[in-house]
């Protein structure tokens, strides 16, 4: 039974009165499957175990002071280097020339027309910029993080977490804002928490290959790469504890 907490599951099964029963046979499975489902680690749980066989790329040691600077920028104290790094890392792996099948580039994966917005909006903080210059690009994903955060409101009612706020925001940030309020509106028309980022993941308005990417995207991000950057000495707390 791999994965699963195997004195959790002997509890369980002891509760259950499993230990020595005259169950029948078909009874005592069903009750099997449920010790061992209720015992299997949720991705939170899981979420040290994949952190620890994360390899962190020897080029975000060039950039750290740079995460750091852009950071302090975007969000003052509040920000999370971090957090920032494990967005990178899974955007680009660190590499500065990156250009994806799609058409993103550099660092932080922007493609040309949100570049040229972000450029526009940010001039006087990003210059003329080309997101194939490393410090540019990073300061830029600092700011449009903030910027897709602040735009991620609460959606009738339910608890609107910081986890969530963030989650919502890294969906944003790979796949767009406006398709993003089109899947937490289905949510919420459907009676679900449009405002709990793990609810809102079973509703889709784009590809089924796009949505699988999308909610798959701050998954590793938060559950993942950032525990393994927090553990590398890298400033910030879990922001999905």
């Amino acid at each position: 039974m791999a994965g699963v907490d195997f004195d959790c599951y002997i509890r369980r099964r002891a509760a259950l009165g499993l230990l020595g029963s005259t169950v029948r046979y078909a009874l005592a499975a069903l009750l099997m499957a449920f010790a061992v489902a209720s015992c299997l680690p949720t991705p939170a749980a899981a979420a040290p175990q994949k952190a620890a066989s994360v390899r962190i790329p020897p080029a975000s040691a060039l950039y750290r002071h740079r995460v750091e600077q852009a950071v302090a920028r975007a969000w003052g104290v509040r920000g999370s280097p971090s957090l920032l790094a494990a967005q990178l890392h899974q955007e680009s792996t660190w590499r500065a020339d990156a250009r994806s099948h799609a058409g993103a580039l550099g660092i932080a994966q922007f493609i040309p027309s949100t570049a040229a917005w972000a450029g526009e909006f940010w001039r006087a903080e990003l210059g003329d910029f080309d997101p194939f210059n490393p410090q540019q690009a990073i300061m830029a994903a600092a700011l449009y993080d903030k910027h897709l955060y602040d735009d991620a409101r609460r959606i009738g009612q339910g608890q609107f977490t910081f986890c969530s706020r963030w989650a919502f925001a890294l969906r944003a940030y790979n796949g767009g804002p406006g398709m993003l309020r089109r899947e937490r509106m289905l949510a919420w028309n459907n009676g679900s928490n449009a405002n709990d980022w793990l609810a809102v993941e079973p509703y889709r308005a784009r590809a089924k290959w796009a949505h699988k990417e999308n909610i798959g995207y701050p998954r590793r991000i938060l559950l993942v790469l950032e525990p393994a950057y927090i553990a590398a000495g890298w400033p910030g707390g879990p922001t999905c504890p």
